[in-house]
């Protein structure tokens, strides 16, 4: 993990014209250029988490038995993305705009720790919107993972 936030917090050290600079999204991670398995475009991904939020709300409401509560949407939305994750790679968002979360540093399951502290940071939201330069947002970066297309 030592590995990971060092280069998150570091920056890239690419220069454009270096032969480390990607020359598309994914290929420093030995993701494919397209298809399954490449990096998820930025509209699928926030499309994504308005359904998860969505679904967040309405379960909240059924909770709540319509009483307003400012914060069980984002306790639900919370629950929802970490359980999600964990069990099947995916939030139910993820799911229907066809995206996965998958770790880049080896084959297996994201965990609970990763898919805790992604699902943390992205209650912050901020973290979602600095992305680099293949498109991953601060959150996928802190815990080596990232959101590609399923199929």
């Amino acid at each position: 993990m030592a590995r990971i936030t060092g280069t998150w917090l570091s920056g890239s050290s690419a220069e454009p014209g270096d032969p480390e600079t990607p020359g598309y999204p994914g290929e420093l991670y030995g993701l494919p250029r397209s298809g399954a398995g490449s990096l998820a475009a930025t509209w699928r991904r926030v499309v994504a988490l308005f359904i998860d939020w969505f679904i967040g709300v309405g379960i909240a409401a059924i909770i709540t038995k319509g009483f307003t509560s400012s914060t069980m949407p984002l306790l639900v939305w919370f629950v929802i993305g970490v359980a999600a994750v964990i069990l099947f790679g995916f939030t139910p968002g993820q799911y229907f705009m066809k995206l996965r979360v998958v770790r880049i540093d080896a084959p297996v399951t994201v965990g609970f720790v990763r898919a805790l502290a992604r699902q943390v940071l992205l209650v912050f939201v901020v973290p979602a919107l600095f992305t680099d330069a293949d498109g991953r947002g601060m959150h996928d970066q802190a815990t080596g993972t990232a959101l590609v297309n399923a199929r």
